[in-house]
C-alpha cells in the first residue's frame, strides 16, 4: 500500500492537537501499513498511551503489525484484524472507549473500482459507508474525546452532515491545497461532542518554484528524513 503526501500530512497535523498529546488511549480505523499509528505514537510522550490500529484487509493487518513490531512503540500499538462494525459491538464497556479516535477513511464510492478487490476494500466506502463509520465513532469516542478525519473536500460538507446526526460537531477545519493556483483537494477534520466555534484553516503543500511550503515543512520535519 502507497504512502501518500496527504496522509502524512494528516498524521503531522493530528500529532500536534493538544486533545492528542492528552490521550490515554487512541484508536486508528483503517489503519492500512500503520502509518498514522506509527506517527502518533511517536508524540504520545506517556509510556502508558495505548494505541488500537484497527485493519480489515488481511494483507494490509500483516504489514502494519510487522511494521508495529520492527518499531520503538510496539509494546503500546496493538494491531486488531476486523470491521469497525464487529469491534463496535464488542465494545459496549464506556471504560473501553477511546480519548481520540482518528481515520483516513475508504472515500470512492460510484467510481471505476480496480481488478484488486483488496484495493478497493482499502479505498471504496462499500465495505464501510460513512454513515456506519459515524454510528461507530459516536459510540467508541469519549464524551471529552476528539475524532479527526481526512476527506475529498468535495465530501467534507457531507461528513460534516453525517457526524451532526450523531452529536458530533465540528470545531476545526483545515483545507490542503497542492499548490495555490489549484483548488483544495483535501479537508483535515477535527470533531467533538461538544459544540464550540469553528476555527477554519488552510495550508498549501507546495511553492510556485514546485518547493515545500515553509508550513509544510515545519509539520512534517519530525518524519520526512530530507526535509
Amino acid at each position: 500500500m502507497k504512502v501518500c503526501t496527504d496522509a502524512c500530512l494528516f498524521g503531522a497535523w493530528v500529532a500536534q492537537q493538544e486533545a492528542l498529546i492528552k490521550a490515554s488511549t487512541l484508536l486508528d480505523i483503517g489503519t492500512g501499513t500503520g502509518l498514522l499509528s506509527l506517527m502518533l505514537a511517536q508524540v504520545t510522550h506517556s509510556a502508558a498511551t495505548k494505541i488500537t490500529a484497527l485493519e480489515i484487509e488481511s494483507q494490509a493487518a500483516v504489514e502494519a503489525n510487522s511494521n508495529f513490531s520492527l518499531s520503538p512503540w510496539k509494546d503500546r500499538i496493538d494491531l486488531v484484524h476486523d470491521s469497525i462494525q464487529n469491534f463496535a459491538t464488542g465494545n459496549n464497556d464506556r471504560s473501553n472507549h477511546f480519548d481520540v479516535v482518528i481515520t483516513n477513511p475508504p472515500f470512492y464510492e460510484g467510481d471505476l473500482k480496480s481488478p484488486d478487490a483488496n484495493k478497493n476494500k482499502a479505498a471504496h466506502s462499500t465495505d464501510l459507508p460513512w454513515t456506519i463509520l459515524m454510528e461507530k465513532v459516536a459510540h467508541l469516542l469519549n464524551e471529552e474525546g476528539s475524532f479527526f478525519v481526512l476527506v475529498p473536500t468535495l465530501r467534507a460538507y457531507t461528513m460534516q452532515k453525517l457526524a451532526e446526526t450523531h452529536q458530533l460537531h465540528l470545531v476545526e477545519e483545515v483545507l490542503v491545497y497542492n499548490d495555490a493556483k489549484h483548488l483544495p483537494f483535501r479537508a483535515m477534520l477535527q470533531f467533538k461532542k461538544t459544540k464550540s466555534n469553528v476555527l477554519r484553516n488552510k495550508l498549501v503543500i507546495k511553492n510556485t518554484d514546485n518547493t515545500y511550503s515553509p508550513e509544510f515543512a515545519q509539520l512534517l520535519s519530525p518524519y520526512y528524513l530530507h526535509l
